[in-house]
């Protein structure tokens, strides 16, 4: 099942179960706990990430292909770090170029884990059971502020509107996390196509790792990292202009669309 977060008509904040573009069934009570899908509907006036994390924990370097382009080498031990949740924005908002770093902005297309139920210091085996769903991320990143100004990863991973989350959120525990396609487009043009085989830490050895470092309490979000293709990358490396439009799409749950402007 998918599962969206919307306003609808009234401006009130709702989840759903998609039928169309801008209809769906309501869904009473806690995704985290015991809910119901109803047949009562309400129209889709604006589409809202799917859910306010409690945390973002992020992995730097998990896809060979990644890492190599990077000129890293394949890591030992995931490569962690953290965002903070007002990075969160959703479908169609725009990413803004931040005043104090607008010139070197770039994408990162991701596969989203959600956890559902707290976890602390779980086995490989048994890691999925406390995922909630999989959702669509763009680890949005001022490269400048990252590598070569501050040095370090938190402020140039984490102004506001560099953490969009979308279109939904995928329930659906026989999809294999580490059997999917992503891909991110700019524009027109794609650049970034992979599937999750790639990565060198699977879903699975994420979740335990992580918690064995931290609690994962639910609503915590993991962004699992992102294969090759990213702009800064390119020769001469390519980054987010006002007027792009980047799109991220992972197999099975959908499309996150999101304009790029400048800051007002």
């Amino acid at each position: 099942m998918k599962v969206i977060r919307f306003e609808d008509e009234s401006g009130s904040v709702r989840l759903g179960e998609p039928i169309s573009e801008h209809s769906a069934r309501l869904i009473e009570g806690d995704l985290f706990g015991a809910y119901t899908v109803t047949e009562r509907t309400a129209r889709v006036r604006k589409l809202l990430a799917p859910l306010d994390p409690v945390n973002i924990i992020a992995i730097g370097l998990n896809y060979r292909k990644h890492a190599e382009e990077s000129g890293f080498a394949i890591p030992e031990y995931p490569v962690v770090f953290a965002k903070l949740t007002t990075s969160v924005t959703g479908p169609r908002d725009p990413i803004i170029l931040p005043t104090d770093a607008p010139n070197q902005v770039d994408w990162e297309a991701e596969l989203a884990v959600v956890i559902g139920r707290k976890a602390r210091k779980v086995s490989e085996t048994e890691a999925l059971d406390y995922v909630l769903g999989l959702t669509v991320a763009n680890d949005v990143s001022a490269r400048d502020c990252q590598i070569r100004r501050d040095k370090q990863w938190t402020r140039g991973k984490s102004f506001d509107t560099f953490c969009p989350l979308g279109p939904c959120l995928l329930l659906d525990p026989t999809v294999d996390p580490n059997a999917l396609r992503l891909r991110a487009t700019l524009n027109n043009e794609i650049v970034q196509d992979e599937t999750t085989v790639d990565m060198i830490f699977s879903v699975p050895q994420l979740i335990s790792y992580l918690s064995h470092q931290f609690t994962l309490l639910p609503g915590t979000v993991i962004l699992t990292g992102t294969p090759s293709g990213v702009g800064e990358a390119h020769k001469p490396p390519v980054y987010l202009q006002p007027g792009d439009t980047i799109t991220v799409e992972v197999e099975h749950i959908g499309q996150l669309i999101n304009p790029v402007r400048y800051e007002e």
